[in-house]
């Protein structure tokens, strides 16, 4: 996992996106993968472990990862990210049925998606359910529904003005012919369980089943669902797991904390402004055994808050701060705003400036139009809540928070190099 070579990189981030169609897989696979390196799993609800070594612990569709060093480690170095996407959200009561024979999927949306790029696609169902003994299955569907488009001979002015009624025009098709079938049925079967009546709980989410494809004279864009953020989170991870091998020297306990619920706020208990990561630094800050070691510890500590960034798009110009144009494969990105939107300032700028520096890595900078509205990450609530240096950065991207979305992958290799050397430092 050490290897940064554009080709074989590339390779295993499509894997990872593939495997990963909403955030309860993305952390099963994340587990998967540290496992094989070596970590251990923690059970929060048994004494934590001391001394040296690697570990993660995995709730629901968060994982946080660590590398404890020898001796007294004298604060933490974090990466923050996140596991979920915008999609659409089975609700409880998930089937409906139309007076045509028509079965559709009641949905609601979850996340701040942009409900057209979602029109004709070919769509899966992924996630969690319960069954009624508390037992968690993670299910996945092959392409099972669409939601099509009306066509322009029944609505001319949508061509130019396309106007969906989130409710009406947003419910996927799975079935016709006036069959009764409930979609939990499937569900059920995926899961292995006898019927659906055997499904006490479930949280289901549509995911786009178009594979992750290259693009380009030389293959340097990728064109796929879940960009933002499973590109941080990925690049976090190779990061964290590209010095397993320096038998565990340094000063700084490193972390990955791949987070759920940031596309819907992250007030949750796995979410970035929960008690999750409070919760590990706390822990892991006792073992020293050190008076106050966890307010000594986090006063010599930062976080990479990494999320992705908005890329100049050349038929949107004005969009865009007229003399700070970040540009898909000129690098990763550093975001700033005055409002603290994002949460970096001088001291963390400085860090990611000597990070760059030390890994040969070029970057830009992303700053608002100010007559348009940035979004916000992870990074501020973070701040707030661990009071620590919190810098916010991203690779650029188009199309965020579409259903397909679209990088330079030469950005991803290159973040990777940053985080790591953040993480080193």
């Amino acid at each position: 996992m050490t290897s940064f070579n554009l080709e074989t990189y590339s390779q295993s981030l499509i894997d990872f996106i593939t495997a990963s169609p909403c955030a309860s897989f993305a952390a099963r696979t994340l587990a998967d993968i540290y496992r094989s390196q070596g970590f251990k799993p923690v059970d929060a609800t048994k004494p934590w472990p001391r001394g040296a070594g690697r570990y993660f612990l995995c709730r629901k569709g968060a994982l946080i990862a660590w590398i404890v060093p020898t001796g007294s480690p004298k604060g933490f170095r974090i990466i923050g990210s996140h596991t979920d996407s915008p999609a659409f959200k089975l609700k409880p009561t998930p089937d409906s049925f139309s007076p045509d024979g028509w079965g559709q999927l009641n949905v609601e949306i979850y996340g701040g998606m942009l409900p057209n790029s979602w029109l004709n696609r070919e769509l899966g169902i992924a996630g969690i359910v319960y069954d009624r003994t508390g037992k968690s299955h993670l299910v996945r569907t092959g392409p099972i529904a669409t939601i099509p488009q009306l066509a322009p001979h029944l609505d001319r002015e949508s061509a130019n003005h396309l106007k969906l009624d989130l409710q009406q025009h947003l419910r996927p098709l799975w079935q016709v012919g006036g069959s009764s079938r409930k979609i939990l049925e499937v569900i059920a079967g995926q899961a292995g369980l006898a019927g659906a009546d055997e499904i006490s709980s479930h949280e289901l989410y549509t995911f786009d089943t178009h594979a992750p494809q290259r693009l380009g004279t030389t293959g340097e864009f990728l064109a796929s669902a879940r960009q933002d953020n499973l590109l941080s989170v990925y690049s976090a991870t190779r990061a964290l797991l590209s010095l397993v091998d320096l038998d565990f020297q340094g000063d700084n306990i490193l972390i990955s904390a791949a987070f759920d619920h940031e596309e819907v706020g992250s007030h949750t208990e796995t979410g970035a402004a929960g008690p999750l990561l409070e919760q590990v630094l706390r822990r892991c800050a006792r073992t020293t055994g050190q008076e106050e070691a966890f307010e000594r510890m986090l006063a010599a500590s930062s976080c990479l808050s990494a999320d992705v960034a908005h890329s100049v798009n050349p038929n949107y110009p004005e969009k865009h701060d007229p003399d700070t144009r970040p540009v898909m494969g000129s690098g990763p990105v550093l975001k700033l705003n005055a409002s603290q939107r994002y949460a970096t300032d001088a001291a963390g700028w400085h860090i990611w400036e000597d990070a760059a520096q030390r890994s040969g890595v070029k970057t830009q900078r992303f700053v608002s139009n100010n007559t348009v509205t940035c979004g916000s990450t992870i990074a501020p609530m973070t701040a707030t809540r661990l009071g620590i240096t919190t810098i916010d950065v991203g690779v650029p991207i188009l199309s965020m928070h579409a259903a397909r979305e679209m990088c330079a992958l030469s950005d991803q290799v290159e973040m990777t190099k940053i985080m790591r050397a953040y993480l080193q430092k």
